[in-house]
């Protein structure tokens, strides 16, 4: 355990932001699936209503600093790719 007053605040801080990151993350996999489970059931207007908003949800972690933004691109690629192959 620290000691020092200054690393026991960031010991609370990085939970904090662990938390947050957590949810985040937990929140864009949901949406992720919702997506799949779309595409696996070849439900076109789903799919592409689910694309949205795993998209947005993916955008936003992003710019949170959650994801990088390249895992943020790849991740928004393959999801829209397995929606196009619906057509």
């Amino acid at each position: 355990m620290a000691n020092i007053k200054s690393a026991k605040k960031r010991i609370k801080v990085i939970q904090t932001k662990t938390l947050r990151n957590k949810m985040i993350k937990s929140k864009v996999k949901t949406l992720s699936k919702k997506v799949e489970v779309a595409i696996s059931s070849n439900d076109k207007t789903t799919a592409l209503s689910a694309l949205k908003e795993a998209t947005v949800a993916i955008d936003q972690a992003c710019s949170k600093g959650v994801f990088h933004k390249n895992t943020a691109a790849r991740k928004v690629s393959r999801l829209t790719k397995a929606v196009n192959a619906l057509a």
